[in-house]
């Protein structure tokens, strides 16, 4: 499995095995990761504070959602009213929201995690 395969799944980014999550992005308890990898003992949470820069990362793919969701509008309706804009924008990103927040997380933890054979 490729290192995007493992982002994509939500897989260890060190051992490309092991779950981040406890359960899936449209469950209730969507928020919910591990503390260690199951297979190969990784520390997700590399210091503390670790995913609060996840934030940023969050905000960056909802701002490239936001413009592929102008873009679209546009493209398919002809240049509606501002409000077509606003309700498309702001549908799409209720829509993807949970997988905003994990996959902003899984982008930082597979920037910063050690890779095998490194010191954690």
């Amino acid at each position: 499995m490729s290192k995007f395969q493992s982002l994509l799944a939500c897989k260890c980014p060190r051992c490309q095995e092991g779950d981040v999550y406890k359960s899936g992005a449209l469950s209730k308890d969507y928020k919910s990761m591990y503390t260690y990898c199951p297979k190969c003992n990784l520390r997700y949470e590399l210091e503390l504070g670790f995913f609060w820069g996840a934030m940023y990362i969050g905000y960056a793919l909802s701002v490239a959602l936001s413009v592929i969701l102008s873009v679209a509008t546009y493209v398919l309706a002809h240049n509606p009213d501002t409000w077509v804009y606003i309700t498309v924008i702001i549908a799409g990103l209720l829509a993807t929201s949970r997988f905003n927040f994990r996959y902003g997380r899984m982008i930082l933890l597979y920037t910063f995690a050690p890779k095998a054979g490194e010191n954690e």
